[in-house]
């Protein structure tokens, strides 16, 4: 008579019962990660709302007037329909319009190439994890590769060769960020494959692939996702730093990173408020993103608990 499979081996459910409420609990409980949540939604709804709270569409060549070029800010517009609160940029942009337009564009940048970046290094790094031998080591020896090379030069070189682009500054990103998610991935899921109810699960025969997405990939998951925080502040600052040095977005759709180079030129002019106010929006989304990736880390890792 054959033994009866054991119920609890095959389950998806993390270790502890319950641990995601538990840290959503301790999350919300620390004042810092709620102001930093806080900071965040309100960027990503001004962001998100842009067309409605905007006086001005700064992409839409008509709505501008080379009149209102570095007005300064609280002066009205030439033809009197709005006041300029933040004043106006080289081209006469609204600089209000232009900041909340770029938000925009930087929060899906850096979204968006944090979460391609995040599904592709995790399956590298569970591939590498659960397969072992040559191809664990192939993996890894690339990863090592792409992470020894600074990453700001890595970035010039790949979009002096792609050229600029939201499209071709989002491949680059993923390009430069796999490799951190790969790295803990493998980690994680070294411990993960060597534990009983991996084991179990294929002593029945389950395919490797359910093993590793509904088995492994679920307690892995706390580590992925503060990395995935923390990574998406910093696509959205190179991604700032690549358009401050012309290489990123093109000058028709810009972001922050682009406004603050565009006002770069007028400072020793004393028309510092181009490259200010974008600069303080720049600095307010990447805080408010760092407080939920640190309080993330926090509440995910008992190790860092009190």
């Amino acid at each position: 008579m054959s033994a009866r499979p054991i119920a609890h081996a095959t389950a998806p459910a993390p270790r502890e019962r319950g641990i995601w409420w538990r840290a959503a609990a301790d999350f919300l409980h620390s004042r810092v990660a709620v102001a930093g949540l806080v900071m965040l939604a309100a960027v990503v709804i001004v962001a998100l709302a842009a067309p409605w709270i905007t006086p001005q569409n700064p992409y839409d060549l008509l709505q501008l007037d080379v009149l209102d070029a570095r007005l300064p800010p609280g002066s009205p517009s030439s033809e009197g329909g709005y006041t300029y609160w933040l004043g106006t940029d080289g081209q006469g942009r609204d600089l209000y319009s232009a900041i909340v337009y770029g938000l925009r564009i930087s929060l899906g940048v850096g979204v968006g190439s944090a979460l391609i970046a995040a599904v592709l290094g995790t399956l590298v790094g569970l591939l590498a994890a659960y397969a072992g031998g040559r191809v664990d080591a192939l993996l890894m020896r690339l990863v090592d590769l792409l992470l020894s090379f600074p990453t700001i030069l890595m970035a010039l070189m790949i979009l002096a060769y792609l050229g600029k682009g939201i499209t071709n500054v989002v491949l680059t990103l993923v390009l430069l960020e796999w490799a951190y998610y790969a790295r803990t991935a493998r980690g994680q899921a070294l411990v993960e494959t060597r534990r009983e109810y991996v084991d179990a699960a294929r002593g029945q025969g389950i395919a490797p692939w359910r093993i590793l997405i509904g088995h492994v990939l679920p307690n892995c998951l706390p580590p992925l996702l503060v990395i995935g925080a923390l990574q998406v502040a910093r696509a959205i600052t190179l991604e700032a730093t690549l358009s401050f040095l012309g290489l990123g977005v093109p000058i028709t759709e810009p972001s922050l990173g682009l406004l603050i180079s565009n006002g770069y030129q007028y400072l020793l002019s004393n028309e510092y408020w181009i490259s200010l106010f974008p600069g303080l929006a720049l600095l307010a989304t990447i805080v408010a993103i760092n407080l939920v990736g640190d309080q993330l880390r926090d509440v995910l890792n008992p190790r860092l608990q009190k």
